[in-house]
């Protein structure tokens, strides 16, 4: 059963979560104060003489790395190295509270890649509008003027698609990242279920090695009695015979 310590973790670490997946502005200060309050628990809770399992305390830990990193990614200046630094964030496996059909993390993960992107792509489509108006603010100049214009549309249009290939390239990216991570997964997966099948296998092996020794031990002992019916034969025969010599040869006066 779990303790009251693990109960208010649990409390506090789904306050979290439900914080992390709301659009927060710059003033919000729960979040961070939360989760160093979730730090302090985590290390009380390694103490803890009633501590969950080693694997519950590792989906903790993941779970309060995620947020750690969650906070640190957002205090990052452009939406780029945002994106960038929320591709290597690890949510948890497990959900924190029973009515969940997805741990939350992975909800609050998802939803800050969206949203990074989405802010990528409005910074780079952004300079690309404020050129545009520039240009419409010019029409009607002389023709000089005009001639510097239509060059500056041309500059204009080439810087335009260098903002699209580079926007491009960057969900390449974050797309490649994330096919990584998912073969990285799969990998571990199977080298789980290979250990698992290895694991099985050796203790059929132990049964197995446990049974023949029981086999040997019971026909060592028939040996031995065998051995031991023998050796009382050998025995009687020869006394037998001893009694039968001195009756036959009678001693010499």
């Amino acid at each position: 059963m779990a303790s009251r310590l693990e109960i208010n973790f649990i409390r506090l670490l789904s306050r979290c979560e439900s914080i992390a997946s709301e659009k927060r502005g710059e003033t919000e200060w729960r979040l961070e104060k939360y989760v160093g309050a979730l730090e302090e628990m985590l290390v009380a809770l390694r103490k803890s003489l009633s501590k969950p399992t080693a694997e519950i305390m590792t989906e903790y830990s993941r779970k309060v790395d995620f947020l750690k990193g969650l906070l640190e990614a957002e205090k990052l200046p452009s939406p780029s190295e945002k994106a960038l630094a929320n591709q290597f964030l690890a949510p948890g496996r497990t959900p924190t509270i029973g009515n969940e059909r997805m741990p939350a993390s992975k909800t609050v993960h998802m939803q800050t890649k969206a949203r990074c992107t989405g802010e990528m792509r409005a910074e780079l489509l952004g300079t690309v509008g404020t050129l545009e108006t520039d240009l419409r603010n010019r029409k009607g100049l002389p023709v000089d003027e005009r001639q510097s214009a239509a060059e500056l549309e041309a500059v204009m249009q080439h810087h335009h698609n260098l903002q699209e290939k580079l926007a491009e390239d960057m969900l390449n990216l974050a797309r490649n990242l994330k096919n990584n991570t998912l073969a990285a997964q799969n990998i571990i997966k199977q080298d789980n279920q290979t250990l698992s099948q290895s694991m099985r296998q050796a203790d059929v092996n132990f049964e197995k090695l446990k049974t023949e020794s029981e086999r040997l031990e019971q026909h060592t002992k028939k040996s031995v009695n065998w051995l031991l019916w023998l050796m009382l034969i050998l025995v009687s025969f020869s006394f037998i015979s001893m009694i039968l010599f001195i009756r036959i040869f009678p001693r010499l006066r």
